[in-house]
This record gives structure tokens, sequence and C-alpha cells, in this order.
């Protein structure tokens, strides 16, 4: 029988590691990009077509399934899995960021959070003990334990108080977990650290999550507007904080230099809206930098879109078709756009594996960001 979890480190790379966790609907290679499937779609992708391009695990979205089409359907239809047609681990968030982000917020307690739904008004509470049962009922393999979420811009204060509530809530998430019967025994469960950019509030965080117990841990709180400076200045010395033989996840990273560079850090797992919501709206990530194919420029171009992919989409249309299907506004330019995103992305978790599994993690990101970011600079 394959394990409940495992996570096994095969190499490093100064701080970087590469690995591989293993569950029962498949193994994850590590460093890994999970693609967000939101609303049980990875958005303008098939589920193959997300597997084809190298993904191992995707995101689904606690907040947006609990209102549609509600997690108590999904169980009833066979779980998310079942529900999209993807065979693979699926890691759920807890639904705190979006609460608190995207909704009328009209009460925070001890008890959790009780907000209106940004679809229709109707009021909802979502608790640690809630929060886990959406996620047990979507059959979710890896679940996040539920967390509160301040700004970094916040004080010191606000901080402090908001990390110490979401230890007292990842001590519920993981005793309702443990109560979860049958999906407990098949799942996993990660805990937050919180606290900012305070070095520590970021040690007390990581000490008393590794007392409850995970079996991974996610760096929270980052990638909210901080900037790249602050956020690497905190991934110095997070990551460290945190048990070493457990996968560290950074929730809603990010731009493609945001991962090199985490991933030198300690970091092993992601997740970003970025390549898919990028791809809808005309941008395309290449070696070279980032691009904007609706510009004039590319309405003749009969290259592909990044010369070093050997994605589908770069073997098969130019950019002046690419072009002319996103300024048209047609559908297939959606797709075919986030397809070559997604491929980019996983191609280069692939050469961040192999360059620590071989010792030239250095080489190769210090060359990925010469590449990256002088195109941006000369304006590409």
């Amino acid at each position: 029988m394959p394990p409940r979890f495992d996570f096994t480190i095969l190499a490093r790379d100064g701080k970087a590691r590469t690995g591989a966790i293993a569950m029962r609907r498949g193994t994850i290679r590590t460093p890994a990009f999970m693609p967000v499937g939101t609303a049980a779609t990875v958005k303008a992708m098939k589920p193959g077509d997300v597997r084809a391009s190298g993904a191992d695990i995707i995101l689904g979205n606690t907040y947006h399934l609990m209102l549609r089409p509600t997690a108590e359907r999904v169980a009833r239809l066979g779980g998310l899995h079942d529900f999209m047609g993807w065979d693979r681990p699926i890691l759920t968030d807890s639904g705190g960021y979006q609460v608190m982000s995207l909704s009328d917020l009209t009460k925070r307690d001890e008890n959790g959070v009780t907000f209106k739904s940004h679809l229709d008004g109707t009021r909802h509470t979502l608790s640690p003990e809630r929060s886990i049962e959406i996620q047990r009922l979507l059959g979710s393999d890896i679940v996040m334990a539920f967390d509160e979420l301040v700004p970094t811009t916040s004080t010191r204060e606000v901080q402090a108080a908001a990390m110490a509530r979401s230890m007292r809530w990842a001590k519920r998430s993981r005793d309702a977990f443990d109560g979860g019967g049958e999906h407990a025994e098949h799942a996993a469960i990660f805990g937050i650290q919180q606290g900012a950019l305070d070095e520590r509030l970021r040690a007390e965080s990581a000490g008393e999550l590794a007392a409850i117990g995970f079996d991974g841990y996610a760096v929270g709180g980052l990638a909210v507007g901080e900037g790249q400076e602050a956020m690497f200045g905190c991934l110095d010395f997070a990551p460290g904080q945190l048990p070493e033989d457990k996968p560290r996840y950074l929730m809603g990273v990010g731009k493609p230099d945001d991962i090199v560079g985490a991933v030198e850090r300690g970091i092993d797992m992601f997740d970003c809206v970025l390549p898919t919501r990028s791809g809808r709206t005309g941008q395309a990530f290449t070696r070279a930098g980032p691009i904007n194919i609706r510009n004039a420029k590319f309405a003749e171009d009969q290259g592909p879109l990044d010369p070093a992919c050997a994605c589908p989409v770069c073997a098969g249309w130019t950019r002046a078709y690419l072009h002319h299907l996103v300024r048209s506004g047609e559908m297939l330019g959606a797709m075919l756009m986030t397809e070559h995103n997604l491929y980019f992305y996983q191609a280069l978790m692939a050469d961040l594996r192999a360059a620590i599994a071989g010792g030239t993690l250095s080489m190769f990101a210090n060359g990925f960001r010469a590449e990256y970011r002088g195109a941006k600079q000369n304006g590409e």
C-alpha cells in the first residue's frame, strides 16, 4: 500500500532541497509548483493537459467551493477528484485568506470569521472546525489549518495577536482533522507559520506549530504586497525555523524569479494564480522575460512564444496567431496562453530540481535571473 504521507529529501544544495512526497494518489516531486484550481477547475485547462504539463498536484479553494457548488454537494457527487476528473493529489487551502480579502467581513473573533458571501450576500461562519470539515467533504489529500492573516503593515501588537490566535486555531484544526475518521487515515495536514516580517514572532509561531505536530509547514502571510526584497528578507530566516524533515510551502508565490529565490532559501512547494491568470490576459512567461502577446509587434511574428520552450503551444502555433486570437477575444487564445505558461512553470521546477541534484543551483539561478530580469529591464 502507498504511504499516507512520506517526505524524502534526495539531494541538497545550500539551503535548497529536492525530494519527493509519496501519497496514495501519487508522488509529488519537490520543489513543486501547484496550479490553482479555484472552483474545481484550473481555468482554461482540461485535467489531462494540466498533468501533461508536469504538475503532480493542484490546489483547490475552500472558500469558493463552500459557496458554490458547496462542499456537501461535491461530497454527494463522489468528492472533488471525481467531480473534476483529477486523480492525483489535491491540496486545499483553508479559506481564511479569501474570507479576509474578498468578503464583506462582519465579525472576527475567537470562534472564527462570520462573513457575507461575495456572490449573493448570504451569511456564513468559517471556523477551524468548519474549514477542516469542508476540506474533508471535498476529499482533500493535503488539508491546510485555518489561520488569521493580517497585513504586514499592521502594528507589531496586531501581528502578535493574530499569530497567537492562529496558533490556537492551528491546534483546533489539528484536533478536528484527527477526528475525521477514515479521511484522517489517508490525508495529511499542514500548519501555517505566521508573524509577518518579524523574526521573533515567526520563531514563536514555528515552535508552537512543531509542538502540535503537522505533516508539513507553510510560510504564510507573505506575497501580500510587501515586495520581493522584504519577502526574501523574511525567507532568509523563516524556513530554517520550521522542522527540517518536513516540506515547507510558501503560499501564493509567485513570479518565476520569486520562486527561484525562495527555492534557494529552502522552500519546497508553491502555488499561484499567476500563470493561469496571466495567460487569460495575454501575458506569456519566457526565459527571456514575460511578453504581452497583444503588442502590435507580434502581429506578423512567425516565431514561437519562447524558442527555448518544448511545450505543444510553442511547437504548434506562432506568436502572430496567438496575437490574433487574444486580440480577437477568442477563447482558444486564453487556452493556449495558459497551457504554455503552465508548461513554463513546470519546466522551471524541473530545472530547479535537476540543478539541486547536480549541485549547480547557484549557477542555474544566477543565469536564469540574468536572462529573465535583463529582458524586463530592456523593456521587453
